[in-house]
């Protein structure tokens, strides 16, 4: 680069960032006055309302809304604005505008205007932002909304600026290799995850900017930055999407330490967080008949710590199988089960047994059994009582009785376990657990979930319209007809990867099978950017795996094996001096909790759990499984006699392998 570009550049910095200074002093003033306004306005209308008739009292409300509105906007773009001030924009690109002269467009996190509304900044959201990501030097197009706008890209460049001062200026292409991106991978994890705006490559792209179909299901291999992906696809299409806010869309986690962990990125991208959850948490929701559900964590605690004897059983109550076995068990119940008697509510209004199961079994044979209850209470109450549904809980309480069927989920479920529709080997105790425990096992839960549903329909969310489920691969099929139930209306993005499968009991060919609830499009991410080329090669033996590549380059740093416990000492100081972040990974909680009670005495370290909530990176024990999503600078898994991997636990090692970022040992 010549010197007079050089100067350009350094030119442009400086006018940018005085606007943007002069720019913020502007709004802090004006949104203070605004505020202020608003307050007036607000105790105007509350001291004269008395005075003002119906019409002059709405005009002042809605005006006083509009007002507020306007300025919760300002304010949020104020927010970005100051989050911008230091490092203003990271990338610009040249390309030909419509009189096929050049154009230099700045990319930031946030826009910029000038007094002309001229972009001094695009919003990395904005369509032509899209070719720095997607497209080398040369012909490119990008899709805006009055179509496919094709044009000519000349140059792509990156900078690095800090504190308003221009550090480095990168001419770059396409290649995944580039210094900008290489930077970010060498440096250390911290304790939240970080956005990855700047270095965003053109597959996961790809899935960010996607608004074409409705639902979209990722396959990614461990570190190609799914999470991260979809949490710039949230960001995204809130930009897109009009009246899209962030309380309508909703984050499934795998539990609440990666919520936390996760929980800076969107305040970043100059958006608000949005809903968050777990699996867990809408089976407590949904679940009346028991105090609790057993977490997911827990359910594979008892296969993992050896406490499950009945492995089969639980493969069974996991698989497709049963599904259609209780749907074939509810529509026999549907067909079979009579009303018994008449009812005669008030001594006036008699319905015969003929007369009620014509209305069951023939006109409301499209809803679920207790719904038709409901409706034909509802119906003879409006019908006997001019319209009134007053007398509807009397008539639903009347039906029941004569049905001789009690609305019992706990019974019902027993019902179908003891049918010959269910096809497991299941035992008479577990039967007397599911009838007298105070707490309901997760294998139970999903199955009572669906019965419900079957039964009397499915809890509906009507104000969530986006749903992001991470760590796709360990819910079952079963749990996504579940969720297609529940948000009906919603567009799904799911996220995963197959090779890191940790629930022994079930196992997807491929996540493109999903498919079939949720027809949309199906994308693959094959580069990891989390882990050295050593790492990699050795994580890509467990699961004889060919077609993964890591892009951080080459550290010269082997994978360690170790088989005596005297040198972990030792391990656990190096890695420490060298790095922010260790991790000691054990298979399960008993070896995790027995570890921890040894180290800490001598260590500083966090011990996590199913109840953890945050955590500090610096140095922490936790079992593999709830490894997931996370990653260390350096990683020690440790195995003893009574607990170490076997065979059959290859994803699950594979899932411990794979959090380590620059430094791997293995305690054999």
């Amino acid at each position: 680069m010549n010197e007079q570009e050089k100067k350009l550049e350094k030119q442009n910095l400086i006018t940018t960032c005085n606007y943007l200074n002069k720019k913020i002093e502007e709004m802090e003033t004006s949104i203070f006055q605004d505020a202020e306004k608003i307050k007036e306005f607000r105790r105007y209308a509350w001291e004269n309302k008395g005075g003002m008739d119906k019409q002059e009292l709405n005009a002042v409300r809605t005006d006083n809304e509009q007002d507020a509105i306007l300025l919760l906007r300002e304010r949020d773009y104020f927010k970005k604005l100051l989050k911008i001030k230091d490092t203003p924009y990271f990338a610009s690109i040249v390309v030909e505008n419509e009189q096929r002269k050049k154009q230099k467009i700045y990319i930031g996190m946030t826009y910029l205007k000038d007094e002309n509304l001229d972009n001094l900044i695009y919003d990395w959201r904005a369509p032509i932002c899209s070719i720095f990501y997607d497209y080398e030097t040369g012909p490119c197009s990008y899709e805006a909304p009055m179509g496919i706008i094709k044009t000519h890209l000349h140059q792509k460049r990156q900078y690095k600026i800090e504190s308003q001062k221009l550090l480095r200026i990168i001419d770059s292409d396409l290649n995944i290799d580039d210094d900008i991106l290489q930077e970010v991978l060498a440096s250390e994890s911290s304790d939240k995850m970080k956005n990855i705006v700047t270095t965003i490559q053109q597959e996961q792209n790809n899935v960010i900017r996607n608004t074409k179909d409705k639902h979209l299901i990722v396959q990614g291999i461990a570190g190609s930055g799914k999470t991260s992906v979809a949490l710039h696809r949230i960001a995204f299409l809130l930009y897109k999407i009009k009246n899209l806010t962030a309380d309508k869309v909703l984050i499934f986690s795998p539990n609440q330490i990666f919520t936390e962990y996760i929980a800076n990125v969107l305040p970043e991208l100059g958006e608000e967080n949005t809903l968050q959850t777990t699996f867990h948490d809408y089976l407590n929701k949904i679940i009346k008949e028991y105090k609790s559900v057993e977490s997911y964590i827990d359910f594979l605690n008892r296969h993992y710590q050896g406490k499950e004897s009945n492995i089969e059983l639980l493969k069974y109550k996991q698989s497709n199988q049963v599904i259609k076995d209780m749907e074939d068990f509810v529509s026999y119940l549907e067909k079979n089960i009579q009303f018994k008697n008449d009812i005669t509510e008030n001594k006036l209004y008699f319905y015969s047994k003929e007369e009620l199961n014509e209305l069951f079994h023939q006109r409301y044979s499209s809803v679920p059994f207790f719904e038709r209850l409901d409706q034909m209470a509802t119906k003879f109450s409006e019908n006997n009582y001019r319209g009134s549904k007053k007398r509807k809980a009397t008539y639903h309480k009347l039906l029941l009785e004569a049905l001789q069927f009690k609305k019992d989920y706990k019974q019902i479920l027993e019902m179908f376990y003891r049918s010959s529709f269910f096809k497991g080997n299941i035992i008479e105790s577990d039967i007397l657990k599911l009838r007298n425990n105070k707490q309901i096992a997760y294998d139970d839960a999903l199955l009572l979930v669906y019965l419900k549903g079957q039964m009397e329909g499915f809890y509906y969310e009507k104000y969530i319209e986006q749903v992001v489920i991470d760590e796709a691969q360990d819910y079952s099929y079963l749990q996504y007809l579940i969720l297609a139930k529940i948000f009906k209306k919603s567009s799904f993005t799911i996220l995963g990867d197959t090779n890191q499968n940790i629930n022994p009991f079930y196992n997807y060919e491929t996540l493109e099978e999903l498919k079939k609830i949720f027809p949309g499009k199906y994308i693959e991410l094959t580069k990891t950017y989390r882990s050295s080329e050593e790492i990699i090669a050795y994580a890509n033996q467990i699961l004889n795996l060919h077609h993964i590549c890591a892009i951080r380059k080459n550290t010269e740093k082997p994978v360690i094996f170790r088989n005596n416990k005297e040198t972990l000492k030792t391990d656990i100081q190096h890695l420490k001096e060298t790095y922010k972040s260790l991790a000691i990974i054990t298979k399960n909680e008993e070896a995790a909790k027995k570890l921890y009670e040894e180290l800490k005495k001598n260590y500083q370290l966090s011990y996590l759990d199913i109840h953890s909530e945050d955590f500090i990176k610096d140095f922490v024990i936790l079992p593999s499984y709830l490894a997931k999503g996370l990653e260390f600078d350096s990683v020690i898994i440790y195995q003893d006699q009574e607990n170490h991997f076997t065979k059959e636990e290859q994803k699950l090692y594979y899932v411990a392998v794979t959090r380590a970022q620059h430094e791997l040992y293995i305690y054999e």
